[in-house]
């Protein structure tokens, strides 16, 4: 029998930043909500392999990207690939083909963030005042790049482009992009969310903007979605309401082993579905 891949897809809540084996994010977590779940289900053959695409600080369009490409390097047929599951992240976050450097992800790619430009150094610094590990990655990712071009890229993106709506678009375009391409495949997927601020801005839903943007939400096949609440809670927000532990920025081992236990039953029944 030839291997079968169980994939996931998300940001640093996928990839297990701060869980109890971190090892400075070098290798993805088998404390994460997508390990525990590849572990616990029924679905997973002897000969499945657990493969996370994540990457921590990702947006959405990087996310659609990397599992699309774990997908294509798996891909023979259907039977290949297990299940795909993702956690979709923050929509502030751009991810963009720059010119090639050695030290950009795979010569060319790069995410930027918020917290990557000097408008939000004072948040970014009272945030990670209680870790000097992750101030330190930030000292080295600030690095990386100045010498690679983006750090002036990223000061323009979100001081003259960034915005909301253009936000929304792009990431409810890689999410029924990535979703079209599972169900011509026809994989077996679950999505589910960090955070809620992908759909609403408190209690109004972006799809309600323009005729484009609810045109565009409708294409989203939210039967093959989990949320952890009512308007689509994510998993961070719902770590927060229940008060589960958190490092400086993530809800830790004991917020995804709960989590767990409240997807399993989501995921068989989407599953079940398809």
């Amino acid at each position: 029998m030839s291997n079968q891949y169980f994939i996931a897809g998300g940001c640093s809540f996928t990839f297990g930043n701060e869980l109890s084996d971190d090892t400075s994010g070098n290798i993805p977590s088998k404390k994460s909500w997508a390990y525990r779940l590849y572990d616990q289900t029924q679905y997973r053959g002897a000969e499945s392999m657990y493969v996370n695409s994540a990457h921590p600080g990702s947006g959405n369009p990087g996310i659609a990207r990397r599992v699309f490409q774990s997908v294509s390097e798996h891909y023979t047929d259907h039977k290949s690939i297990d299940c795909v599951v993702v956690m979709w992240s923050f929509k502030s976050r751009y991810d963009w083909a720059m010119p090639r450097h050695k030290n950009l992800e795979n010569t060319r790619w790069t995410t930027i963030s918020p917290w990557d430009t000097d408008m939000s150094s004072n948040e970014r610094h009272q945030t990670l005042m209680g870790s000097e590990t992750q101030r330190e990655e930030w000292k080295r990712r600030e690095s990386r790049m100045i010498e690679t071009g983006v750090k002036p890229f990223a000061e323009a993106v979100y001081k003259h482009a960034a915005n909301d709506y253009h936000e929304t678009y792009l990431s409810w375009k890689s999410i029924i992009w990535l979703q079209n391409i599972l169900e011509k495949k026809q994989i077996k997927y679950m999505f589910t969310l960090a955070d809620n601020s992908l759909f609403y801005k408190e209690m109004q839903p972006l799809k309600d903007q323009d005729s484009f943007m609810t045109a565009l939400h409708d294409e989203i096949d939210f039967t093959k979605w989990f949320s952890f609440g009512e308007r689509m809670m994510g998993f961070n927000q719902w770590a927060t309401l229940n008060d589960y532990e958190k490092g400086t920025t993530h809800p830790l081992d004991k917020a995804h082993e709960d989590a767990v236990k409240l997807l399993i039953p989501g995921y068989k029944k989407i599953l079940k579905k398809l």
